[in-house]
């Protein structure tokens, strides 16, 4: 018995711990299957490739959902860049919505009853 076992005393063994292997993966899909899950409001990335994808995209949001929309592969194409962001604008404000950038290549467009607050929300040490 050495020094510090005097003072702070033996270790003790918890042989209560359950050391066997949890795949959390698997642990996931038993307790959160979608088709089960139900919301009334859903949060999904998209990505505009071409115009024509804009319909698809503006239905998700017409449904009551909010959209993250990628849209970095039109960056380049100022012209359908513009047509796209019009098109938009004009759904949101058709449905009472609200959009907002956010970066240089995504926005956030959100449906009925859902505004964008563009204060930042910042830590009181900040």
């Amino acid at each position: 018995m050495g020094i510090v076992n005097k003072i702070f005393g033996e270790k003790k063994m918890t042989s209560g711990i359950d050391k066997s292997y949890i795949d959390l993966e698997e642990y996931v899909e038993k307790t959160t299957t979608p088709e089960k899950e139900h919301a009334t409001m859903y949060v999904r990335v998209g990505e505009i490739q071409r115009y024509e994808d804009l319909k698809t995209l503006t239905d998700y949001v017409c449904g009551g959902n909010v959209l993250i929309l990628d849209f970095s592969p039109l960056a380049d194409e100022e012209v359908i860049l513009k047509r796209v962001t019009n098109e938009i604008k004009k759904v949101i404000s058709d449905i009472n919505g609200d959009v907002v950038g956010i970066g240089n290549n995504l926005m956030i467009i959100t449906p009925t009853g859902v505004k964008i607050d563009r204060r930042k929300l910042r830590g009181e040490y900040s």
